[in-house]
């Protein structure tokens, strides 16, 4: 699975580990991805998204139908 928020567009970071005596190597910031099941009643029908922390409250907020016609307005497939 990509550490890609469908309605965020949340994407990893990049940087250097720093360690204490001051080595850098490099690392991978990832976003808190999780898969969740929202009804979509609407088209009476499950789906199931990819997102973000940030993205899980975004569709508490607004709700799914809104969630998933931005998801699409991004071009984004559900």
């Amino acid at each position: 699975m990509s550490a890609h928020c469908q309605l965020t567009g949340a994407k990893p970071g990049f940087g250097n580990q720093i360690s204490h005596s001051h080595r850098r190597t490099s690392r991978r910031f990832d976003p808190n991805i999780q898969r969740k099941r929202y009804w979509l009643a609407g088209e009476g029908r499950y789906v199931r998204l990819t997102l973000s922390a940030k993205g899980i409250k975004t569709v508490d907020s607004i709700g799914v139908e809104a969630a998933v016609a931005r998801i699409r307005a991004r071009g984004g497939k559900v």
